[in-house]
């Protein structure tokens, strides 16, 4: 064999390893997302509670994602409108960056446009176009994480719009641009 046939069974032993590490980049990737993704609630205004894996075997599950949709209903009007599952996993990542154990207290999640409306009229704090309406949006507190705390883990995120709210006990984040106030 030359030097020539040598290069080349190198280069081809070389592909194989590029081709076979290209292979297998997805499956490892895959088995990371595929981990269980759990998510505890406490909502302030209705009593009730959920603990629900909204994301397991590599992908949302379609019953948690109701149960999701139902607690985080306009609690006003009884109105039930799909949440992002992105909200969710920013919420699941604000458990991980804080290392909460409590429930998310929530203060506000979907908002139908009749109750924004309502709000705004009373509030120069409530956009008249607030994400709460498209279900892309949640007010919460964690009952062991100080809020200043909550704060600055959502900006660290940098997956949307963060508004802290002392005055009121509550932190809003949202899947919308990266802003906060």
């Amino acid at each position: 064999m030359g030097s020539a046939d040598t290069l080349r069974g190198m280069s081809m032993l070389n592909r194989r390893h590029f081709v076979a590490a290209l292979a297998a980049a997805p499956v490892i990737a895959k088995a990371r997302s595929a981990e269980p993704r759990v998510l505890n609630f406490n909502h302030l205004h209705t009593g009730e509670k959920l603990e629900v894996e909204y994301f397991g075997a590599g992908g949302y599950l379609p019953d948690a994602l109701e149960a999701v949709n139902r607690l985080l209903r306009d609690f006003r009007t009884g109105d039930v409108a799909p949440i992002d599952p992105a909200l969710l996993d920013l919420l699941y990542a604000l458990r991980q960056r804080t290392g909460a154990e409590r429930p998310f207290q929530i203060i506000s999640g979907y908002r139908s446009p009749l109750t924004n409306r309502v709000l705004h009229e009373r509030s120069s704090g409530v956009a008249t176009k607030s994400l709460h309406m498209s279900g892309q949006a949640i007010d919460i507190r964690v009952a062991d994480v100080a809020l200043p705390q909550l704060r600055d883990a959502a900006l660290s995120l940098r997956r949307g719009g963060v508004g802290f709210y002392p005055g009121s006990n509550f932190v809003h984040v949202d899947t919308g641009r990266v802003r906060a106030w």
